[in-house]
Parts: structure tokens; C-alpha cells; sequence
């Protein structure tokens, strides 16, 4: 498949640039869709039915240097190197960068991504005080500013979020509360939780024109035991297995080929698995997800579960309906 089967046209005003209190779904069995609401989502998880959520948490990993360059950091190397993204064209030759803190980083390899020397080794708690929230750039865009807000420190989480590590949040689960997932519970389904950061992976674009030659980033995953029991419990009563967001859909559809090691509590790895047309789903019953940027992995991954003419179909309606697109934006579930 072609990059460009994967593209749409949409309205720039459609963008979602805030969270709103109250989504609305685009709900589409057997291709067909309607709109309903979060709560009428929750009444349809019946007995013996589990839902998947991600408990990752997204950390303010946007740095700002005192030449005024931002840095995206995205994983730790070891011996203070970490994988950056910045734009490494406007770095001076040999020049090292003042970051909040005393730290200085000086750039040791350009590419995609990049990789900076710190002058010191850092925590997790250095972004807590001195990072910025790394909202995607077309918010960024469509509010006409460069810097999050501070509300988005709460708005661009899950209320469930424990894990710090991710990049960006699983926006699925934006559109939900825990007391809807006690909901869930009440209704005889179960709940079950894994942890995959959000990373290169998920949000950067497709690399050439067939999808065959593009090669995903790896992202942490950690499942524990009992999240896949619960699992295999559900597809042996017969129950569907409703994946909150693309992201619990990599992370099981990953276990699944058996990627992650197995330790005492948990299957723990990292996956580069690229769902795309063509994939054979083993363990998602139901996809629930947001709407997806054009020609990105995230909408490969919705047309391999429900068809490219179908997801550009109910795309194009939603589209017509003004649905909110993207992050901030409305939710999508695709059942049989």
C-alpha cells in the first residue's frame, strides 16, 4: 500500500485545540455510522467483555535552552547521552547549549533522531521542573502559539495516567473518567491496564511512499500477567476484548506475536510492530481511537482493523458533521 491511500482532505478549523468537557463518538458497526455519546459507549461493554486501558503518562520533556532552541527529549542512553529531537540545522558547529538547571548540552550526532551529550545526568523530576508539555504541532498551530498552557498539564493526561515516560498522551483515553471505568466493572466486563510510552513511533510521519519500507520506532511496553490472563479468559468466554486507543492495540497485538520477555509479574520489551493493511488482528475486538492525522501510522492502523474505504468513508462524514478532529479532538469506535 501507498502513502497516499492513506490521505484525506479536512478543514483546518476542525482541529481540536482544547479539551472539551463532553465528546461525541463516532460510532461505526458494520460500516455504517452514528453519533453517540462516551456514556452510550460504556452501556455497550457487556458481560464477560474487557476493557483495555494505558496507564503511561505523558512528561513535560520539551526543554527550552537559553539561546532559545527547543529540545524534545526522548529516551536516555546512558553516560548523560540522550535521543533528541530539535532542529539540529540551526545548532552551531561545536557549540554547547545552556539548559535550565546548569545543565549544557552539546549535539554529538545529527539524523532523525538526534543524540546529545549533557554535561550531568538527569532525572525524571529535572522536567517536572523545568520541561513544557510536548503538545503535538499542529495544536500548536492552530492556537498560533508555541508553548502549552497550563492547562494542559491536566488536559493532555489520562485521569488514570501513573507511568511517566510517554511523549504524548493515549488519547482515547481522554475521553474518559475512573468512575466510568467502575462502570465498566458493574455491568459484569472487566478492566484490565498495560503501560506503553508513547514515542517515535506513534507520531512521526511515514518515511517514503510504500508503507513496506517504512520502520517504526521501538516504544517501551510492560503487560502484566494479569492484564493478558484477563485477556485470554475474555476470548475464551466468548467476550470481545475493547481496546482503549492505538496504543493498547500495539501493545497486545505485539504480546500476541511474542515479542516482550517474560519476567516474574510482567511481559516487558520494546515493540516496532507496524499495523498496517494487510495485518491480521489476534487479540482486538473493538477499536476505540481518535481521529488520525492523514498518512500517519496511527490511520494505517485504523484502516488495517476496519478497511481504507470504509475509515475513509466514515472519515468523510464525521468531516461533513464537524467532529473535532486529532488529539484534543473526538472519539471513533470501530466494532464488527
Amino acid at each position: 500500500m501507498l502513502k497516499s491511500e492513506l490521505f484525506f482532505q479536512y478543514p483546518e478549523h476542525l482541529i481540536a485545540t482544547e479539551k472539551k468537557p463532553i465528546s461525541r463518538v463516532m460510532w461505526v458497526q458494520s460500516g455504517d455510522p452514528v453519533e453517540v455519546t462516551p456514556a452510550y459507549v460504556l452501556t455497550q461493554i457487556g458481560p464477560d467483555d474487557l476493557l483495555v486501558i494505558n496507564e503511561t503518562k505523558v512528561i513535560p520533556a520539551r526543554i527550552h535552552s537559553a539561546e532559545g532552541m527547543e529540545i524534545l527529549f526522548i529516551k536516555n542512553l546512558g553516560e548523560r547521552q540522550w535521543e533528541v529531537l530539535c532542529p539540529a540545522s540551526r545548532w552551531p558547529k561545536d557549540k554547547t547549549l545552556a539548559l535550565p538547571g546548569g545543565v549544557e548540552a552539546r549535539l554529538v550526532q545529527k539524523g532523525l533522531p538526534q543524540v546529545i551529550e549533557l554535561n550531568q545526568d538527569i532525572e525524571l523530576n529535572y522536567f517536572d521542573e523545568n520541561g513544557e508539555l510536548p503538545l503535538p504541532p499542529y495544536i500548536q498551530q492552530a492556537r498560533g502559539e508555541r508553548k502549552a498552557r497550563s492547562v494542559d498539564s491536566v488536559q493532555y493526561q489520562a485521569a488514570w495516567a501513573e507511568r511517566p515516560g510517554s511523549l504524548a498522551a493515549p488519547t482515547a483515553s481522554l475521553h474518559f473518567k475512573p468512575e466510568d471505568l467502575q462502570k465498566v466493572k458493574s455491568r459484569g466486563a472487566d478492566v484490565a491496564s498495560l503501560c506503553l510510552h508513547v514515542g517515535l513511533g506513534t507520531f512521526l510521519p511515514i518515511q517514503g511512499e510504500s508503507l513496506d519500507d517504512h520502520k517504526m520506532h521501538k516504544e517501551f511496553v510492560s503487560i502484566p500477567k494479569s492484564t493478558w490472563q484477563k485477556v485470554k479468559t475474555c476470548h475464551e468466554q466468548g467476550g470481545k476484548v475493547w481496546a482503549l486507543g492505538s496504543t493498547v492495540t500495539r501493545a497486545l497485538e505485539s504480546q500476541a506475536l511474542h515479542i516482550f520477555e517474560e519476567k516474574s509479574e510482567d511481559y516487558i520489551g520494546e515493540t516496532d510492530l507496524f499495523i498496517k493493511p494487510g495485518f491480521e488482528f489476534k487479540v482486538v475486538d473493538v477499536l476505540m481511537t481518535n481521529f488520525h492525522q492523514p498518512e500517519s501510522t496511527l490511520i494505517a492502523m485504523v484502516m488495517a482493523f476496519a478497511g481504507q474505504k470504509n475509515v475513509l468513508k466514515n472519515y468523510q462524514w464525521a468531516i461533513e458533521r464537524n467532529f473535532r478532529l486529532f488529539s484534543y479532538g473526538d472519539l471513533t469506535v470501530w466494532t464488527p
